[in-house]
């Protein structure tokens, strides 16, 4: 089969935003507790942090982290986490019956955030508590000493300011499993005053809103109108949720899934320019597609904790996904579909980033490895940093449930111009013919290929466990090559590649 792809240096889509590479972390089943910190593990740091996982964490080059949740942060009272470790509460967490000892909160994760070299993006309460907390939250986070909460800051070890500049205004608030769900029109007036009051304090936040939890919502995309409607002129985001199952065991239409994602991005991108519209507004509202993954491999598990049936368990194997070679492929065109819609996602994260629907797991105790899903991740998060091309392709398709005509070719590609490369992301979602795809690149000059990077040739439910954590890793690819002056590589079927060609 043959597919073609054509490429101008003139027609882009949009410089990329880099913190679409951005992720998630939770007080969540083992994602802070055994994930990012385990005091007693051998590589613990000074603060109990893993540094076998900070590293794998570096190696990401994430520029944000959003912090503590999630489902977590609808009933989360952030004082629990500040002060001496050893006299905070243990509380009992509502969203995934669970207990919660604070043993990290807000100091501790600065401090991993700095190890790791990201930055915090923190949510504040907006279910169960409101205005006044989420102040008094931004105030002891970011205010300076001489005030009440500065003082308090101080006392509790950090003078300095945390200077946090990306908050979220709740999480979810549409949906019905949420503590303190709201309506749109309830939401969008506490949300409106938060951010105005947060404003006071510092014009120059960054403000994210909540949108639907996902596009299955019975009130998508109306909720994201409504609190549109309340919050336009406030805020800079709106955020958008979307997993992705293969719960019916059926690959055609789990790799087309990305084309329903495609469509819930421009339905709420239409809506933004609807009530930008209505407003005579010149301010520009982008999406925050903060939480995305694959979800569904644990969820036969997690029914004894999350129907409470196991009481209140600190820490335990919750959500906890083994990504396959299939998801590989499936990660691979989410992140395409966050390239080519890169004109309105400005942020994007990973949900979760350790253990919990991660791509990277660890052992209490023991090592920390790669899932198949990180080297997508990876790949994308260090070379689709540039301009994001409109590309022009052609390929062969099927018909899926969620969109006909789907393409068996699903490509993106980023021009980085200070480095003179272009790097395609290349998946082959044929499981039986292989694709050979031919490259037409104008305005480029000459291409010489300089890295080819290919996830193939696996079982699709091949996965990388504690005892074979090796099993699914991209090798260097043979197929790509420059015939007379123009570029050609051939995909095997069901085959993730990371393309790179200095022009």
């Amino acid at each position: 089969m043959e597919a073609k792809v054509t490429a101008h240096r003139d027609y882009t889509i949009s410089k990329i935003d880099d913190r679409i590479y951005s992720a998630f972390l939770e007080h969540l089943g083992r994602a802070v507790y055994s994930g990012i910190h385990e005091p007693d593990h051998p590589t613990a740091d000074k603060d109990g942090m893993r540094k076998d996982v900070a590293q794998l964490v570096r190696d990401l080059n994430i520029p944000f982290v959003r912090y503590p949740g999630g489902n977590f942060v609808s009933a989360y009272n952030w004082e629990d986490g500040v002060g001496p470790a050893d006299q905070r509460p243990t509380r009992l967490d509502l969203a995934w019956h669970t207990s919660d000892n604070n043993r990290v909160g807000v100091h501790e994760f600065a401090a991993w955030c700095k190890t790791v070299k990201t930055n915090m993006m923190l949510a504040v309460n907006l279910g169960s508590r409101g205005l006044d907390e989420a102040r008094n939250f931004l105030e002891y986070v970011n205010g300076p000493t001489g005030s009440y909460w500065g003082d308090l800051r101080k006392k509790h070890g950090h003078a300095e300011p945390f200077d946090v500049k990306l908050w979220c205004l709740g999480n979810e608030m549409d949906g019905p499993w949420q503590i303190g769900q709201k309506t749109a029109a309830e939401y969008g007036r506490v949300a409106y005053e938060t951010a105005k009051a947060m404003r006071a304090f510092d014009k120059k936040l960054e403000l994210v809103v909540c949108g639907s939890s996902h596009s299955d919502m019975k009130t998508y995309p109306e909720w994201e109108r409504i609190v549109l409607e309340h919050t336009y002129d406030s805020i800079d985001h709106i955020s958008l949720h979307m997993y992705f199952s293969n719960q019916a065991k059926n690959t055609a239409n789990f790799l087309a899934l990305n084309h329903k994602l495609d469509t819930y991005i421009g339905t709420v991108e239409s809506t933004i320019n609807l009530v930008r519209a209505n407003k005579r507004s010149k301010h520009k509202v982008h999406i925050s597609f903060d939480e995305w993954n694959v979800w569904y491999h644990s969820r036969e598990q997690d029914k004894t904790i999350l129907e409470g049936n196991a009481g209140w368990p600190h820490a335990p194997r919750l959500l906890e996904d083994i990504y396959n070679f299939e998801d590989v492929l499936q990660v691979g065109c989410i992140i395409n579909t966050f390239i080519r819609r890169s004109n309105i996602v400005h942020i994007a994260c990973i949900a979760q980033l350790v253990n919990v629907i991660a791509p990277i797991m660890t052992e209490p105790g023991g090592p920390a490895w790669r899932q198949t899903t990180y080297y997508p991740y990876y790949f994308a998060s260090i070379f689709g940093r540039g301009t994001a091309l409109n590309l022009a392709v052609k390929s062969p398709g099927y018909d899926a449930d969620v969109a006909d005509n789907v393409p068996y070719l699903d490509a993106a590609a980023v021009h980085d111009e200070a480095e003179g490369t272009i790097t395609f992301f290349l998946i082959n979602r044929n499981g039986k013919d292989s694709l050979d795809v031919a490259f037409s690149l104008h305005g480029f000059g000459d291409p010489v290929v300089i890295d080819h990077q290919v996830i193939a040739g696996h079982p699709l439910d091949a996965t990388n466990t504690l005892l074979n954590q090796h099993t699914v890793e991209p090798k260097k690819g043979t197929t790509a090559h420059v015939v007379d002056q123009s570029l050609v590589v051939k995909l095997p079927p069901y085959s993730y590649h990371m393309l790179r060609v200095k022009v």
